[in-house]
């Protein structure tokens, strides 16, 4: 089951740091925010990733380009040009990256990857959010309802939009960012069915407005409900926070060794 990875936005309330690279290549300690997100998915038996990138596309490109001989220990011989490696601590990752465009809005850049998921159920998650739910607990109770779509639901502190959930958990509304504090609202960590696919009309679609209420209004859209950790990177305050949590190894989204 691949896992895409929407990386390809502008990152605007970031502007101190997405001016040299995109939002989901700002570092959390000595990492990117992408490289936590797939960790998440990585320890969880996932480890197939389709990267959605955009703006500043290249960067992307470019870490996971140089990526095993960082994570490596290495001897260069410059009298014969040659490279010895000693020892490798990169990660069993596939990872595909997509340049989806600077200007695609969310939907179309899910929609680029289509030829990639080959018909099958697939993860989807934003590339600036990090959270201690069990990926494999949403995937089950995915495959248990049988909808076409499961976004991972969490109660934040601040105000974001909201999702009015039936005890059954179908999402029978979805609204983004509404006036006023809502209650759970969207926290990525989707797992959907190909067909979510067919919301989609082009590149200008923008996946949390018609085709989430498309979904909804068609009672396909299940939520999961996480009561645990769930923090998004969309401010400079955001990123200082994780990285205190980092630094301090009260990182709650950190499950590996």
């Amino acid at each position: 089951m691949k896992v895409l990875i929407l990386a390809g936005g502008f990152g605007t309330r970031l502007s101190e740091e997405t001016e040299i690279r995109p939002k989901p290549m700002v570092n959390i300690g000595d990492k990117p925010i992408l490289w936590h997100i797939m960790k998440i998915y990585s320890h969880f038996g996932f480890n197939e990733f389709v990267i959605l990138a955009g703006y500043k596309s290249h960067v992307i490109k470019e870490y996971f380009a140089n990526y095993y001989l960082i994570n490596s220990d290495v001897t260069f011989d410059l009298s014969n040009n040659s490279v010895e490696i000693h020892r490798s601590m990169a990660e069993s990752w596939k990872v595909t990256i997509l340049d989806t465009g600077i200007d695609t809005m969310t939907g179309g850049r899910i929609q680029r990857a289509k030829e990639y998921i080959n018909d099958d159920t697939f993860l989807l998650t934003y590339g600036d959010g990090v959270c201690d739910v069990d990926i494999r607990e949403v995937v089950k109770f995915h495959k248990e309802h049988g909808k076409k779509a499961t976004m991972t639901a969490v109660q934040p502190e601040g105000r974001f939009g909201i999702l009015n959930i039936h005890d059954d958990n179908m999402i029978t509304r979805f609204e983004e960012k509404p006036k006023g504090d809502g209650g759970w609202i969207n926290g990525g960590f989707f797992v959907c069915e190909p067909t979510v696919l067919d919301y989609i009309e082009n590149a200008s679609t923008v996946f949390e407005l018609k085709p989430l209420m498309d979904l909804a209004a068609d009672n396909e859209l299940m939520a999961y409900k996480h009561h645990g950790f769930w923090k998004c990177m969309d401010t400079n305050r955001d990123r200082t926070q994780l990285i205190d949590l980092w630094t301090s190894k009260n990182a709650k989204w950190k499950k590996w060794d």
